[in-house]
């Protein structure tokens, strides 16, 4: 959003560009801003700052931090720490348990970069690439 100081500063320059002969479209396009925004801010009433509401907007079921400690608990516990939340929320469910959905597990996890590589496994190295064939001759097939 631009405020009212910026806005008043860029419709000087363009009048000052326009009165210096450059076209009216061209100054608008050299600073980033189309004619027609221009032209809404130029309209006969007083220029006014921006209209829209900027507010921080928090869901009602968003989880506490003692609920996202728990998301984090459980996924550590020794009994889950080597599973990812599409298995884990099965589990739990099976027992009658309700923590989180896994969307919100996978979210809490990849917040607290604990979401890389849960498995006993070792992770596959990075950048291992397969060697491929070469084919130095045409087989002849007899």
């Amino acid at each position: 959003m631009i405020s009212l100081a910026e806005r008043r500063l860029l419709i000087a320059w363009i009048d000052l560009a326009v009165s210096e002969g450059a076209r009216l479209n061209k100054a608008c396009g050299i600073i980033g801003l189309s004619t027609r925004t221009l032209q809404r801010w130029r309209q006969p009433e007083e220029l006014q700052a921006d209209g829209r509401i900027t507010r921080a907007f928090t869901p009602d079921n968003k989880l506490s931090s003692a609920e996202r400690a728990q998301v984090i608990a459980t996924a550590n516990c020794e009994e889950f720490k080597q599973l990812t939340p599409h298995q884990i929320v099965p589990r739990l469910a099976e027992r009658g348990e309700y923590i989180a959905s896994e969307s919100t597990f996978y979210r809490i996890l990849k917040a607290e970069n604990q979401l890389a590589h849960r498995h006993a496994s070792q992770a596959p190295p990075a950048g291992l690439k397969t060697q491929g064939l070469i084919s130095n001759s045409p087989q002849s097939t007899v």
